[in-house]
């Protein structure tokens, strides 16, 4: 792109719109207009004040202005739009409903004492990063140009550098276990011979189609066009070919 506004404009709708509520929530906050409170998932304020949009802006926030937000931030920007322009390629309903289903079953944990945090952005980013190590398990990642590994074992490598430099590896954990369950139910339980119960809701393709966010699926032709295009031959664990270059 020959300028950042045209490489901006280029990014796919959910994963642009995620990382920029992402950089504005943090810059809102350091700049002082809002405090860390009123955005915080406080379960107690959630009940009994019916402060329900805790439940969403939690989210949004993924630290301070430092390192470790600016890698957040990149593993949106990488991970989450190489996912959308691949494996979701023209499928803007099932991403957004990827995310939702992600933010439910974080939610969920949350309401367990020891599961609970007061902001779960760095878990959604987790499972959004767990996600694409399972659709690219063979793409060569390099890390801090010192190790190179595959695109598999990255949520594994990060987790680890998380517990090396001392940082809460719980939320990088719950991210795993969310973006697991996630391609379990829609990759290896389908594969397996299982139904697939996760299924993208009318109501979101609804949402997507009303506000005409990215491109418009295309409409199957045939039973066999109608089929995800994953084979049966192993196929869960070896990812689908995308071109990185993208």
């Amino acid at each position: 792109m020959s300028s950042p506004a045209e490489y901006y404009q280029s990014l796919p709708p959910i994963s642009k719109a995620y990382g920029t509520l992402c950089l504005l929530a943090t810059t809102v906050v350091q700049l002082g207009l809002c405090d860390y409170a009123s955005i915080a998932l406080i379960h107690q304020l959630v009940f009994s004040r019916f402060q329900v949009w805790r439940l969403i802006t939690n989210f949004f926030f993924l630290g301070n202005f430092s390192i470790n937000f600016g890698i957040r931030l990149l593993m949106i920007a990488r991970y989450g739009v190489q996912l959308e322009r691949g494996p979701f390629d023209r499928r803007t309903a099932d991403f957004l409903w990827m995310m939702i289903f992600g933010a439910l079953t974080l939610l969920v944990f949350s309401v367990i004492p020891i599961f609970r945090f007061p902001f779960l952005g760095i878990s959604l980013v987790f499972m959004l990063l767990y996600v694409w190590s399972r659709e690219f398990p063979n793409a060569i990642i390099n890390i801090y140009g010192l190790v190179s590994l595959k695109a598999f074992y990255l949520p594994w490598a990060m987790f680890a550098l998380d517990v090396i430099f001392g940082s809460p590896v719980l939320p990088d954990l719950l991210g795993i276990i969310a973006g697991h369950l996630y391609y379990f139910l829609t990759v290896l339980h389908p594969l397996a011979g299982g139904k697939n119960i996760l299924k993208t809701p009318m109501w979101v393709q609804k949402i997507v189609a009303r506000w005409r966010i990215g491109a418009p699926q295309p409409r199957p032709t045939s039973r066999a066009q109608s089929q995800p295009e994953r084979s049966t031959e192993n196929r869960a664990f070896r990812g689908r070919s995308y071109r990185l270059d993208g």
